[in-house]
């Protein structure tokens, strides 16, 4: 699997990349690393540990627990439950780690282990690289220190969590939703109880639909990765709108009562002003990254509110919101991080609180997503070409320039090379498709030129 931790954690296909030993192994460094670094200093450490609904979470979750109280940290098993909901339920309890055992919006036979830190949040990666190492320290012979006797850990389950969580989720909202029928759309994935109930206390008139995990079927033809099946059901039950989540539930895209999807910028761009009205938008900015529509940045500035773009990815996101205390960012995706109330992308939350702006105002969907106009989008990957070079070409350098020239304000370019794979990708926006195709050929044909 080449370095194990990726940007979200350890991922693989399950039992073929991502084994049982090596869940098993990751744990025990987990706590060992942790226990050096003096997290658990003075007091016996505790983990909360979830998963979503694959079938091969069961192994894996045995494995985590296992390895966890072979080295002495005491285990709270909270079943399946969201992604966010196990970063909450880690901080609320007081927990020294969570983990979480989830694929996210991959395909049903990938998995994927995620370490948070006390407090819920992400683990610094010197600490990622720190387990990788001593992970790897033991494969090739060096011995655990272990704990015996009544310094083993101790496992119970803790199924308060999921009531704790809901609750959690009504308690921040801003005002009821009563009067709203609303469709949800779980993915057969890891909110399939969580995201109904939240929805249902707050008052809104439910309709689900891949709400029946059977541990196979998550994000299959469902979810956000999936909106047709959500689209049709909006307008089948004449609802004011649906709300589709993935596999863990750290995401949140939209339909309105059309059936036109409201994707993760136009999401931002109606809680940012939501959240402006309640003096809860820190320094009326917002937070995206360079891959939002340049309409998100357009709408933001004729708002008179401050959006600061960073690097592909929501870690870079949620970076810039802890060191400066944004309250708001996201990614396009629906990848959306409200930092009062959630350490990571919260797509429950995410949801309560668009569904909370609908009944509010009393506006549809489709009026508040209004806000903002998205420009034609063009992105189209480059190949067999050496991508560590985008940077520093100049003929590439020259052909973006006058790219940009022709598109004036009104439109925009980025050329990104990918992290995993020997392409580039060249993305172009414009007010017009056929300029945005017409220039983004133009540059493919100059990335193959200059970089082949």
């Amino acid at each position: 699997m080449g370095r194990l931790f990726g940007t979200d954690g350890v991922r693989g296909v399950a039992n073929a990349d991502l084994t049982a030993e090596m869940a098993l192994g990751l744990s025990v460094a987990a706590a060992h690393v942790l226990a050096e670094s003096g997290t658990f200093e003075g007091h016996r450490p505790t983990a909360v540990v979830g998963r979503d609904p694959r079938a091969s979470g069961e192994f894996l979750e045995a494995a985590v627990v296992a390895g966890l109280a072979s080295a002495g940290v005491d285990v709270l098993r909270v079943g399946v439950l969201p992604t966010p909901a196990v970063a909450y339920l880690t901080g609320a309890l007081g927990a020294d780690l969570g983990v979480m055992l989830s694929a996210s919006h991959n395909a049903m036979p990938d998995n994927g282990i995620k370490f948070l830190a006390r407090g819920g949040h992400k683990l610094d990666d010197e600490l990622e690289d720190r387990i990788e190492s001593v992970y790897e320290s033991h494969r090739h012979g060096e011995p655990w220190d272990r704990p015996t006797g009544s310094g083993v850990g101790r496992v119970r389950e803790y199924l308060e969590g999921f009531d704790q969580y809901v609750a959690h989720l009504i308690a921040v909202l801003p005002n009821r939703l009563d009067g709203l029928k609303i469709v949800l759309d779980e993915a057969h994935g890891a909110a399939a109880r969580v995201s109904p109930e939240a929805f249902t206390r707050a008052g809104a008139e439910v309709i689900t639909i891949g709400a029946s995990p059977d541990g196979l079927n998550i994000n299959e033809g469902c979810g956000s990765t999936h909106l047709g099946l959500l689209k049709a059901a909006v307008v089948e039950h004449g609802a004011a709108f649906g709300i589709a989540h993935d596999g863990d539930a750290d995401r949140c895209l939209a339909v309105d009562h059309t059936g036109d999807e409201v994707d993760g910028d136009q999401i931002m761009a109606v809680l940012a002003l939501a959240m402006r009205e309640r003096s809860a938008l820190r320094a009326d900015t917002v937070v995206a990254t360079v891959m939002s529509n340049l309409g998100f940045k357009l709408a933001m500035e004729r708002e008179g509110l401050q959006l600061i773009q960073t690097a592909v990815g929501d870690r870079y996101v949620l970076e810039s919101m802890k060191e400066h205390g944004y309250a708001l960012g996201g990614e396009q995706s629906g990848h959306v991080i409200i930092l009062d109330h959630a350490t990571t992308g919260d797509g429950t939350l995410t949801g309560l609180m668009l569904a909370a702006r609908v009944a509010e105002t009393g506006r549809s969907l489709r009026d508040l997503a209004s806000v903002m106009e998205r420009l034609p989008q063009v992105l189209i990957n480059v190949p067999d070409v050496d991508r560590t070079r985008v940077g520093t070409s100049g003929e590439l350098a020259a052909a973006v320039a006058d790219a940009e020239r022709e598109l004036g304000e009104t439109g925009r370019v980025l050329l990104r090379p990918s992290g995993t794979e020997p392409l580039v990708r060249v993305m172009v926006e414009a007010a017009d498709i056929d300029q945005a195709r017409s220039v983004a050929g133009r540059l493919a044909d100059a990335v193959k030129s200059a970089l082949g």
